[in-house]
């Protein structure tokens, strides 16, 4: 048979059902201030499935106990529940094992974690730590803090007008007091999602290890790690339509085992004396104290959700919103796109000209319209876009085409309300 032939039988990509997608989140069918809400700030947080809250619901409901530490039926089975989700998320990234899944409160907390326990006792002065100028302030501090400690120095990689990486300019600025690379994977500002294979790659030619922060990707795609080739990555639960106050740090084993702990408490110690304690094994070294164990519940069950969902098909439909909310905010007179980068995650950053973004947003809200504006955690990003602020529509697989109609017609009453 022709291979003509075989591409016209062949079966149609599948269609991502928005609609179907929508109605599991109970949010989206609420009021706002006397309005429809339409929620366009899913960069900052995303919306939680009614799956993920019931069963948040349900843990407190019925399975609430502590982990680890019991003996009794309740908390051995609330132990199960928690070790079960790190065996979920090690699966979700390809991580080599679940040991190399350390629970965090976030993002944030993951990189402070890297930065104090692998970083900062292997620097010295004169030492360096690339990052690029599109990070989140998570992503700068922390390195910060530890180089003002040792007397190491951060370096910046530039980004480009539209908002890419510069990869030759990070690539010359890898060298021998190089001691680790951070990078995001996808920019919460712009959408910008980098070389991050590149990078590694890059990086890994001169032994240098990479953290990537993942936040941003984790929602719209696969991270595999073993793919990635990166040492540590970090992401965090409320990105990914799971609970608030849970994160996740990955780190290779070998790395993992080397750094001491970060925090002490219960639960990280296998003996304590007053002259001296020893540490857990690996992952319970870093888990010090209770943990959000009702979070971690609730991610497991967002991996679940997002299991029931052809994540080819979600990226495709957020891939056409992006262009169609890209085209029409464009044609809104007086706006400027900020980031336009080939390869972009749906997050839509603009200007109005004589416009402050925040009367943007206050406008925007009266219409029920959510939108971030402000400099999104990442000043030196706005600093070189030439930028004090931005406002933002970040969509998410529960975005449709009457997200950007509202939008649209939104931005058109802040040009009629401020007589632009």
């Amino acid at each position: 048979m022709p291979a003509t032939e075989l591409r016209r039988r062949a079966a149609p990509p599948a269609r991502h059902d928005v609609a179907a997608v929508r109605r599991d989140f109970p949010i989206l069918g609420t009021m706002t201030g006397g309005k429809p809400l339409v929620y366009l700030d899913s960069a900052a947080t995303a919306q939680k499935p009614q799956a993920v809250i019931d069963a948040v619901t349900r843990f407190y409901e019925t399975g609430n106990a502590n982990i680890h530490r019991g003996v009794y039926r309740l908390s051995e089975a609330a132990t199960a529940v928690y070790e079960a989700v790190r065996r979920q998320i090690a699966t979700l990234i390809n991580a080599a094992a679940p040991r190399e899944i350390i629970f965090t409160r976030g993002t944030t907390e993951s990189i402070n974690l890297v930065a104090q326990s692998y970083a900062r006792p292997r620097l010295a002065a004169g030492d360096e730590i690339v990052l690029t100028a599109m990070e989140h302030h998570s992503n700068i501090v922390p390195w910060q803090l530890a180089a003002a400690a040792t007397g190491a120095r951060i370096r910046v990689a530039p980004v480009t007008d539209v908002g890419e990486l510069d990869l030759g300019a990070f690539a010359r600025l890898l060298g021998e007091r190089t001691r680790l690379v951070a990078v995001a994977h996808t920019s919460n500002a712009l959408g910008t999602i980098n070389p991050v294979r590149e990078i590694v790659g890059l990086a890994h030619e001169r032994g240098i290890p990479v953290l990537v922060d993942a936040a941003q990707a984790l929602p719209h795609g696969t991270v595999d790690v073993r793919a990635l080739g990166c040492d540590f990555l970090a992401f965090s639960s409320h990105k990914m339509f799971g609970p608030t106050g849970v994160g996740v740090l990955y780190g290779r084993e070998a790395l993992l085992d080397a750094m001491p702990p970060w925090q002490g408490g219960g639960d990280m110690i296998a003996a304590v004396t007053f002259e001296q304690s020893t540490w857990a094994e690996l992952p319970a070294k870093f888990e010090a104290g209770t943990p959000n164990i009702a979070g971690v519940v609730g991610l497991g069950a967002a991996v679940d959700y997002l299991g029931t969902l052809d994540r080819t098909a979600v990226a495709a439909h957020e891939a056409e919103l992006l262009a169609c909310a890209t085209e029409r905010v464009a044609a809104v007179g007086g706006v400027r796109i900020v980031g336009t980068a080939a390869h972009k995650a749906p997050v839509l950053s603009f200007v109005m000209e004589g416009v402050h973004p925040h009367d943007i947003a206050t406008i925007l809200d009266a219409d029920g319209v959510c939108v971030r504006a402000g400099h999104h955690c990442a000043q030196p990003l706005m600093q070189r876009l030439g930028v004090a602020a931005t406002a933002r529509a970040s969509f998410a697989l529960y975005s449709d085409r009457s997200d950007v109609d509202a939008l649209v017609a939104s931005l058109g009453r802040v040009r009629t309300v401020l007589g632009r």
